[in-house]
């Protein structure tokens, strides 16, 4: 059973939740992008010695990653914080 089929014959497509969805899969998207291009940056030599990432590489790319998600996260609280208190962004 498909959880997008669920009663669908009998309710119709709301347009604005249908295009939220799509402004959020553009958003993550685009995050997960920018966090393969630059942590691929950081961490991946130019020239590959193997198929497989090395123990230094993985540390680096888990590192990476966690960082990313962590400045995201912060700015994220600080432009609710300056939008609810009525601050310039």
């Amino acid at each position: 059973m498909s959880f997008f089929m669920n009663n669908a014959a009998n309710q119709p497509v709301n347009m604005q939740n249908m295009a939220m969805a799509e402004q959020e899969l553009e958003m993550v998207s685009d995050l997960f992008n920018r966090i393969v291009s630059s942590c691929h940056e950081k961490c991946i030599p130019k020239t590959y010695i193997e198929g497989d990432l090395n123990k230094g590489e993985a540390v680096c790319i888990d590192r990476c990653v966690s960082k990313f998600f962590e400045v995201n996260k912060s700015v994220g609280t600080k432009l609710q914080q300056m939008s609810g208190a009525g601050l310039p962004m």
